[in-house]
């Protein structure tokens, strides 16, 4: 791990726990999937979403419409089951049906984000086709799926997103937006070096500070990240 202030190796653990890098209490604010345990216990249409059986997801929304977004005990609704499986036949069945594409579980993730960490961008774009809101506030993190998709270096998910108007300077609870986390929670690579690159030349603010008032241009510069650097420089970023 790189040297950091104090403050900085804070927002880095939460950060990292917000996708389950980190192990212990912290990544308890993880993403998470439904477990084998929590799908054995699934009944009606959680457990029709879970094995695959559109038919039957079919069957239980027509005899009971509200079905279609009830919620296990981690607050899924069969939508964000489906996201975890990445059956998109049967999120189109469920959002046809009146799936809220919007909710989001107990611990704030909606299928957009869920979508976004997985780059499944063909879930994804449903999911923007049915009228998601790209700007959804998720998380515990009060971020977005284009920070998610930032920090992951996910180059198709973060243009797709972009595309589609999401916001490209909202401010984490950690004190970064989706730029900032390509750079310090990125790897200096192609697919985060593509990801700073289209946020930058669709205007994203390149001069708006981490929450140690720290420019973006001086992060990618203390990372080494020779071609960050330059776009930053060329974008007009200050040091």
């Amino acid at each position: 791990m790189r040297c950091m202030g104090c403050k900085s190796l804070k927002y880095y653990l939460g950060a990292m726990a917000c996708i389950g890098v980190l192990a212990g209490p912290l990544s308890a604010a993880a993403q998470t999937a439904p477990s084998a345990h929590e799908i054995s216990q699934y009944r009606g249409i959680h457990a029709a979403v879970a094995r695959g059986d559109i038919s039957a997801v079919l069957r239980l929304v027509q005899q009971k419409r509200k079905a279609v977004n009830a919620r296990d005990p981690h607050g899924r609704t069969p939508l964000m089951v489906a996201g975890y499986k990445r059956d998109v036949g049967i999120a189109t069945a469920l959002i046809a049906a009146g799936a809220d594409v919007d909710a989001r579980d107990s611990q704030a993730y909606d299928l957009m984000t869920i979508a976004a960490v997985a780059n499944d961008v063909q879930m994804l774009k449903l999911a923007i086709a049915s009228g998601g809101n790209t700007g959804l506030v998720t998380s515990p993190y009060d971020g977005t799926a284009l920070i998610a998709a930032a920090h992951l270096g996910h180059v198709e998910v973060v243009q797709t997103l972009i595309d589609a108007k999401a916001p490209l300077d909202h401010v984490n609870n950690l004190k970064w937006t989706a730029l900032i986390e390509a750079i310090v929670l990125g790897d200096g690579g192609k697919n985060h070096i593509a990801c700073l690159k289209a946020l930058v030349d669709a205007g994203a603010n390149v001069n708006l500070p981490d929450g140690e008032g720290v420019m973006p241009l001086t992060l990618a510069r203390r990372h080494g990240f020779t071609e960050m650097v330059k776009i930053l420089e060329k974008a007009g970023a200050r040091p």
